[in-house]
């Protein structure tokens, strides 16, 4: 039987780079980077499609990042944030067919500018409390909202937790427990959106060895990156995926 995969050979020179750069993201280095993959591909097919052929991937992804920070999990905080996220995603799957992808993309990289800029401009300083709960609440129903319409869930979060400057290993295993319990509650209503066909998901296969790549590069550079590193790169990542999203917002089609 013949799998009907997408053979475009564009489509393939913008998928493996988004694919390798989102399994860096999930590891933990450079997070903020993975919100770039759709709009990557999108370059190629529509956000929805890019979206559901990432789902696959996303599952791999999140068991492997799940295995390997098995051991570096704020419990509480990961129960804290898990329902609010998920109201998110009842709130994209809603929405998905009344939303233009540009006014998304739009709101996600307004705001993570917006997010750097308070960040880089007013910083906390050592003794300054963390946000809010009702503030993390917030954000993280916007982060399941955003991660449900284009797989960009990780600005509006790394908002709230950053400041409460966990460990790098604990906010990365926080953080792949959380995405993994998000993405899975992805797939029935993926399904119903009618964006699980059998082309979508072949063409996911043939990008599946490139997830593991991504995630054990990411891995071995997280457990030995010094903390004021690694969050110099996700808001590096973060400003790079807010451009870019706002790109999306205003190109002319």
């Amino acid at each position: 039987m013949n799998f009907p995969l997408i053979t475009d050979p564009f489509f393939y020179l913008v998928a493996v780079p988004a694919v390798l750069l989102l399994g860096i993201s999930k590891s933990g280095f450079g997070a903020g980077f993975g919100s770039l993959a759709v709009p990557m591909m999108a370059m190629a097919v529509a956000v929805p499609q890019a979206a559901a052929i990432l789902m696959p991937v996303l599952l791999l992804m999140d068991v492997l990042g799940m295995a390997a920070f098995r051991k570096n999990v704020d419990r509480r905080l990961l129960l804290f944030l898990l329902p609010a996220g998920l109201l998110g995603i009842v709130v994209g799957a809603l929405l998905f067919k009344l939303l233009d992808a540009r006014v998304v993309a739009g709101i996600v990289g307004g705001f993570t500018l917006a997010f750097l800029a308070q960040r880089l401009l007013f910083p906390p300083r050592p003794d300054s409390p963390p946000p809010p709960r009702w503030v993390g609440a917030l954000l993280t129903v916007t982060s399941g909202f955003t991660s449900f319409v284009a797989h960009a869930g990780g600005p509006p979060l790394n908002a709230y937790v950053i400041p409460l400057r966990m460990a790098p290993a604990v906010f990365t295993g926080t953080l792949a427990f959380f995405f993994f319990f998000i993405n899975m509650a992805k797939w029935v209503p993926y399904a119903w959106l009618g964006l699980l066909d059998l082309r979508n998901m072949a063409t996911s296969l043939a990008l599946l060895p490139f997830a593991p790549m991504g995630v054990w590069v990411g891995v071995r550079i997280a457990k030995r990156i010094k903390p004021a590193l690694f969050y110099r790169l996700i808001y590096t990542g973060m400003f790079l995926t807010g451009c870019k999203l706002l790109w999306d917002a205003v190109a002319i089609t």
